[in-house]
């Protein structure tokens, strides 16, 4: 286990656990529902940095401590006049993570409400498993503010035009159900079993062979970027992507465990 941010005076506000090929991340500011100061995203970059820097991490599961995933901003910090972004590093974005782009895939356990920069973070994650009895949203425009860390930009790119637009315009909270229902999030769990379900989902992923899952994840992503599936230049991407893939290690091994029917050994090479 390992700890960010931690000074003599403070508990650490995020732990990156390792669990076999898949790291935990737990957001550690429990007394104020998580909510993202500049410590708590210096931290959860690093931690993020970790995971993509380490070919024994294969997923990466982003969950809160006590009865909230994350409450967004820390309007405290924001009233004082304080900075919520990690000093030195902008490019990361609200929370560390919002502008953070990583090559393994990002589970959101949403174990508690995320709102305003929580749903933010949830939306910045690859997939999302929920607590039944816990809400989404952004409500900014209810505090004369806008959800500026992404929520206006993904929203609409994850669920149809009109209900982001109703999300955003009026505020309201979204249930687990509603987005379910949308295809917000993968899975909608029971409170206590959110944790076993991202971990479940984690282990599915990472049992996969791990450059085949990371250029899976960057085809998609890039592949959002553009009108439409028939531009050359998309299938340009999807066959100079794949053709690394096609000339991997983990290609030769994946048939070869197949046809000896024993459990394939990636390398990720």
């Amino acid at each position: 286990m390992a700890v960010f941010g931690e000074t003599a005076s403070q508990i650490s506000p995020v732990i990156l656990e390792r669990r076999d090929h898949v790291a935990m991340i737990t957001l550690n500011r429990p007394k104020a529902l998580n909510a993202v100061n500049a410590t708590l995203s210096a931290a959860v970059g690093e931690a993020l940095e970790e995971i993509n820097s380490d070919p024994e991490l294969r997923v990466g599961i982003i969950t809160g401590s006590g009865r909230a995933f994350c409450a967004g901003a820390d309007l405290k910090e924001l009233a004082a006049g304080n900075s919520v972004y990690a000093a030195g590093h902008p490019e990361w974005g609200f929370g560390g993570i919002v502008q953070h782009y990583i090559e393994k895939p990002l589970i959101a356990a949403v174990n508690g409400p995320a709102l305003g920069g929580g749903t933010e973070i949830v939306l910045a994650c690859d997939l999302a498993v929920m607590n039944s009895e816990a809400t989404l949203g952004l409500p900014e425009v209810s505090r004369g503010l806008v959800a500026a860390a992404g929520g206006l930009l993904r929203l609409p790119r994850q669920i149809p035009h009109k209900i982001a637009l109703e999300a955003a315009l009026t505020g309201e909270p979204i249930s687990a159900t509603k987005a379910a229902a949308w295809g917000l999030v993968n899975r909608v769990a029971a409170p206590d079993q959110v944790l076993e379900a991202a971990m479940k989902l984690a282990d599915r992923i990472a049992a996969n062979a791990p450059l085949a899952v990371q250029t899976s994840k960057r085809i998609i992503q890039r592949a959002a970027l553009k009108a439409s599936d028939w531009e050359d230049e998309l299938w340009e991407i999807n066959e100079a992507e794949t053709r690394v893939v096609r000339a991997s290690a983990d290609a030769i091994e994946g048939p070869q465990a197949f046809a000896a029917k024993r459990p394939p050994q990636w390398t990720g090479k």
